[in-house]
C-alpha cells in the first residue's frame, strides 16, 4: 500500500495515510474550502465524557463509538480542533465534512482542552481494549506534542501554522499547563500512561521536553525590582516577555493561569533552588494582591507598571474598574477569580516538606 508523508513545515510532525485516500480528501477540501465543521460547540460540557476515569466505562461499546469518532476527528497533524462536540453521533454528511478536514494544518490546538483530552481518553480507552489503533492515535498526538515545543521550552496556542498571538507561549486557560500534566505523567507512566502505551525512546523525549517545560516556566515569571511575581497569559515566543493576545487581554500579572503553575511546581517531586525561588515569589505576590486580605478574591489581571485591578474591553483601552466596559464583556469573561486560595494550605505543606 503506498502511503503519502505530511510534514509540518515548521515543526517536522509526520503522519501517514494511503496516497490515494490523501488526494481524495485534498480535492474534497480545495472544492469546499470553506465547509463548516458539523458540530461546533463553546460548550465543555458537550465533552465531558472525555475526561470521565471510569475504567468500567471505558470496556462499553459506547466508549469504543466515542473512541472511534476521535481517531475521525484527529488531523494528519496528530493533534485535534477545540469547540467541536466530537461526542455526538454524526451523520453521513457529517462524516464527509469531518474526513475532508483531516488535511488541516490550521486549527490543530491545545486551547481549551483539545487535544489533551482526547488524548487521554484514547490512552484509557487503550487500557481497557488493547486495541492498537487507540495506541497509535495516542502516540501521534504525542508526537504532534514534541513537535511543537519551542526550543526555549514553551508551546504556543495553535500549530504547525498559526497567525496573530496564537504564536505565543500560552498559559492562557492552563494550555500549556495542560500539556505540562500529561507529559508529567508520561514521564511517570501513571496509569494510564504505562509503558504498553508509551515506549521507552517516546517516555524519554516526553522527560527532555518536560524538563524544557519546566526551565520555560522558570524563565518567563516576570521579576520585579529583581524578585519574581507570577505570569502572564501569554509570553513572547522570541523574547519571554509578557505580551497581547485578543484586544481585551492586554500584557499583565496574571492570578488564575499563575495559581495553576505554582500549584503544578509545588507538586513537583523535586525542588532545586530556582522552583523555591519561583514558588516563594508568586506566594508573596499573591498575598499582597488579593482584593481584600480577609476575602479570598483576585482580579484575574493587575498592570504591569502599578501592579493594580484591570480590565480591559473590545477596544483595547485598559480600565480600572468592571463597570467602565461594556455589558458584554463584563458577562462575557471571567475577570476575578479565587484560584490562589486553595494553594496557600498546599504553600504550608509544600514549605514543611521542603524544608523552605
Amino acid at each position: 500500500m503506498k502511503l503519502a508523508n505530511f510534514t509540518s513545515p515548521k515543526h517536522g510532525s509526520v503522519i501517514h495515510i494511503t496516497k490515494a485516500e490523501a488526494e481524495r480528501l485534498e480535492r474534497y477540501w480545495r472544492e469546499q474550502p470553506h465547509a463548516a465543521q458539523p458540530v461546533r460547540t463553546h460548550s465543555l460540557q458537550d465533552n465531558l465524557i472525555l475526561r470521565t476515569r471510569d475504567s468500567l466505562f471505558f470496556k462499553t461499546d459506547e466508549a469504543r463509538r466515542i473512541g472511534d469518532q476521535l481517531l475521525l476527528f484527529q488531523r494528519v497533524t496528530g493533534g485535534w480542533p477545540k469547540n467541536i462536540n466530537m461526542v455526538k453521533p454524526l451523520t453521513d454528511e457529517e462524516v464527509e465534512v469531518v474526513q475532508a478536514s483531516k488535511l488541516r494544518q490550521d486549527d490543530s490546538t491545545i486551547d481549551n482542552h483539545a487535544t489533551i483530552m482526547q488524548m487521554a481518553f484514547l490512552a484509557r480507552l487503550f487500557q481497557q481494549t488493547r486495541d492498537e489503533r487507540y495506541k497509535v492515535a495516542f502516540c501521534q498526538a504525542v508526537e504532534y506534542l514534541l513537535s511543537g515545543q519551542y526550543d526555549n521550552g514553551g508551546w504556543p496556542q495553535f500549530w504547525p501554522q498559526n497567525k496573530g498571538y496564537q504564536v505565543h507561549i500560552t498559559y492562557n486557560d492552563n494550555a500549556m499547563m495542560n500539556v505540562m500534566k500529561l507529559l508529567r505523567d508520561v514521564r511517570q507512566q501513571a496509569s494510564p500512561y504505562d509503558a504498553t502505551l508509551v515506549d521507552e525512546p517516546l517516555r524519554q523525549r516526553c522527560e527532555q521536553a518536560f524538563s524544557k517545560g519546566i526551565e520555560c516556566i522558570l524563565r518567563t515569571q516576570i521579576v520585579v525590582d529583581g524578585e519574581p511575581t507570577v505570569w502572564c497569559q501569554q509570553h513572547d515566543h522570541e523574547t519571554l516577555q509578557p505580551a497581547k493576545a485578543r484586544a481585551y487581554e492586554l500584557p499583565s500579572f496574571v492570578s488564575h493561569e499563575s495559581a495553576t503553575i505554582v500549584s503544578f511546581l509545588m507538586q513537583l517531586s523535586y525542588s532545586d533552588e530556582r522552583i523555591v525561588r519561583a514558588v516563594n515569589g508568586a506566594m508573596k505576590w499573591f498575598a499582597a494582591h488579593r482584593l481584600k486580605a480577609d476575602h479570598p478574591l483576585w482580579a484575574r489581571f493587575y498592570d504591569l507598571q502599578e501592579g493594580l485591578p484591570l480590565f480591559c474591553d473590545r477596544d483595547g483601552q485598559p480600565r480600572r474598574s468592571l463597570q467602565e466596559i461594556s455589558y458584554e464583556r463584563r458577562n462575557g469573561y471571567d475577570w476575578y477569580s479565587n484560584s490562589p486560595a486553595a494553594l496557600f494550605e498546599q504553600y504550608e505543606k509544600w514549605k514543611a516538606r521542603s524544608r523552605r
